[in-house]
């Protein structure tokens, strides 16, 4: 990895979300932060979406070295409100220097493409669920080569109350605590017999 500095007092590193952050703490700065603030993410971060995100992923690596982390994301269409997921970020870092937790703190925020007035409140919530991604497009480039186009995330299948997926249809933050295990503990004993049978 390399690490490069730009106007402005800020520094580049060539690699991924995850690479800024382990490079940051583990090897480049002077000491540790008291926070990860990974994004403005350009799109939504929202139920199935945090499995693949670099956004998350950043913001997970913070989590995993002893930091307390937040990745956030601006969901919406037109895109035109990063100031106020930018206020809503410094919102939570205050929060949380005003009442820091007891444990380090992995969140995963969605902030409705509103101007920060029309926000209606912060909702903690669970991931919902997205159905399956609508298949690749193919097509053919101008220098004749057959190319790929990802299809669109597939549309939300569990967005109900208590969901981010709801709380950002009805203008509100959603905040959702994250973990990092991702055993299916149900399946267990089922896929031990699997095994022996």
């Amino acid at each position: 990895l390399s690490l490069r500095k730009s106007s402005g007092g800020f520094h580049y590193v060539n690699g991924t979300p995850t690479d800024c952050v382990h490079l940051a703490v583990t090897g480049w700065l002077p000491q540790l932060p008291d926070m990860v603030i990974s994004g403005i993410n350009h799109g939504a971060n929202m139920g199935d979406d945090t499995i693949y995100s670099g956004t998350v992923a950043a913001a997970t690596e913070g989590f995993l070295l002893g930091i307390p982390s937040i990745a956030i994301s601006l969901a919406g269409v037109t895109m035109g409100h990063y100031a106020t997921a930018a206020q809503v970020a410094l919102d939570l870092v205050h929060r949380y220097q005003n009442q820091p937790l007891a444990q380090p703190m992995l969140l995963n925020v969605n902030v409705p493409d509103l101007p920060y007035a029309e926000l209606k409140s912060m909702e903690t919530t669970r991931l919902g669920k997205r159905h399956k991604a609508e298949p690749v497009v193919k097509a053919e480039s101008p220098r004749g080569e057959t190319v790929y186009w990802v299809g669109a995330a597939g549309g939300a299948q569990d967005a109900g109350v208590g969901t981010d997926f709801h709380a950002v249809a009805q203008g509100r933050v959603s905040i959702t605590p994250l973990q990092i295990d991702l055993t299916h503990f149900e399946q267990l004993d089922s896929i031990k017999q699997w095994m022996q049978g």
